[in-house]
């Protein structure tokens, strides 16, 4: 490789280890343990080289927006070790190409998003992990279930055979400073945590995937098991 190539793979690297230096130092002050939190590196702005660099560096949880990105990088990076995760909408018409490659959908916000995972994922034979997405803050602008639609939807999630529900994701809201953001997070944890204690057994809900790159240190402190870093990964970096 070219010394340009090194240097890249060198910021990568150096990146990676402040942001889970970061983590640490969070998880630290919270009582918890480093190794209970995931860095998920969102790749949406970057390319197939890049996120492959990112892989090499160290970190084989990579998060896209889009499902045909996704797909693309995917079977691109088919014969690299990557846990694939959807952050963003997934439409029912692109579930059949992304349930292949997908190792957790961050961002299920309607019933009947998940009956279509489901009745897909049977006839591939697969099981696949889903959170449900909150919108915890209420914003008008944000995707995900009002906290009052996520009991019935936990309930509906049990009958079905081929979906697991894992835990439930959010974003901090839009307009508002850190108070604002840890109240969001603190919010979605009390929810978590009330909600496992009202549903069927099989139900533990141990993820929580809240904070980015702006948030992610107040997230861990709440109780944030996946944390979605990208443009303080990426920025910088061509």
């Amino acid at each position: 490789s070219t010394i340009a190539e090194w240097n890249i793979a060198l910021r990568h690297a150096d990146k990676l280890t402040v942001i889970r230096q970061r983590m640490d130092e969070a998880a630290a002050r919270s009582g918890r343990s480093a190794a209970d939190v995931r860095l998920i590196a969102v790749t949406k702005y970057v390319g197939v080289e890049i996120a492959e660099r990112i892989v090499n560096a160290g970190c084989n949880d990579l998060g896209e927006s889009r499902p045909q990105q996704l797909c693309e990088k995917a079977e691109a990076l088919s014969t690299t070790q990557v846990a694939w995760h959807l952050v963003g909408p997934l439409q029912r018409n692109k579930i059949r190409r992304t349930l292949p490659h997908v190792s957790l959908i961050h961002s299920v916000d309607r019933e009947a998003t998940l009956i279509a995972i489901d009745r897909i994922a049977g006839e591939l034979e697969l099981r696949c992990d889903v959170l449900l997405e909150v919108n915890i803050s209420g914003d008008e602008t944000k995707h995900g279930l009002a906290k009052d639609s996520v009991l019935p939807v936990l309930h509906s999630a049990a009958a079905l055979e081929n979906v697991r529900v894992r835990g439930l994701m959010t974003m901090a809201a839009r307009e508002g400073d850190s108070d604002v953001a840890r109240r969001n997070f603190s919010d979605l944890r009390q929810l978590r945590d009330q909600l496992v204690s009202s549903t069927p057994a099989s139900f533990l809900l141990p993820e929580l995937s809240m904070g980015m790159s702006n948030d992610f240190e107040i997230a861990i402190e709440e109780g944030a098991t996946m944390v979605r870093v990208g443009s303080l990964l990426l920025e910088g970096i061509d």
